[in-house]
């Protein structure tokens, strides 16, 4: 049984649930997470930086709703890195291995410790939000059985998702043209996000692109 203090601070929280991918806001509103590959800009040519900046200009002009770019900024957790390695260590047949898998050991839980090692994600929210109908606006008083309303719910969130999607591909392609790969979170991702989000001191694995 939620708490009064857990009840308090659901108040600001404004997601209502997460289904197949897409974040239900309590304003019965849509969003759609999708993740994006980052690349070098300083690294590219002149005309390979031109190209990407005009292809990205081209890529907003074509847009008619509006999007938010996230960018999260996390310093890394090296615990998982630096386990793996003491376990590699047992492993080595050679004593010089595994006094060079040590040091090696040492010197990163050594340089993480002075210095801050962060990782950044970069993510797009696809707004949409589905138009009620004039009939059932109208009709909105009148007694439905469950069946009916549920019927209707489901409906209306197939299609919604339908549209939200439509828009999530619309990016994809227009990203893929500056060389930036995006793809859409599922429920799993989501919620993990999410609960990062809102609890900026856990240290969680990261979200990865699939290659």
């Amino acid at each position: 049984m939620p708490t009064p203090k857990s009840n308090a601070t659901q108040q600001f929280v404004p997601v209502k649930e997460i289904k197949n991918g897409v974040i239900i806001l309590k304003d019965g509103t849509y969003r759609g997470v999708l993740i994006c590959s980052a690349i070098n800009f300083g690294l590219k040519s002149a005309d390979e930086q031109h190209a990407i900046v005009l292809g990205f200009q081209n890529f907003l002009n074509m847009l008619d709703f509006s999007i938010q770019i996230v960018v999260n900024s996390r310093k890394m957790d090296l615990r998982p890195y630096l386990a793996l390695l003491a376990g590699k260590a047992v492993d080595q047949k050679t004593e010089l291995m595994r006094i060079q898998l040590r040091e090696y050991t040492e010197f990163i839980r050594s340089f993480a410790e002075q210095s801050n090692i962060m990782t950044k994600s970069f993510y797009i929210i696809v707004p949409y939000s589905p138009h009620a109908s004039t009939a059932h606006t109208m009709n909105f008083l009148k007694r439905e059985s469950d069946a009916v309303k549920n019927a209707e719910a489901t409906t209306s969130f197939g299609e919604s998702r339908a549209q939200l999607e439509q828009r999530m591909s619309l990016i994809s392609g227009g990203l893929s043209r500056t060389g930036v790969r995006a793809v859409p979170l599922n429920t799993e991702e989501v919620v993990e996000l999410l609960y990062r989000s809102f609890n900026p001191g856990e240290l969680e694995n990261p979200i990865r692109l699939d290659v």
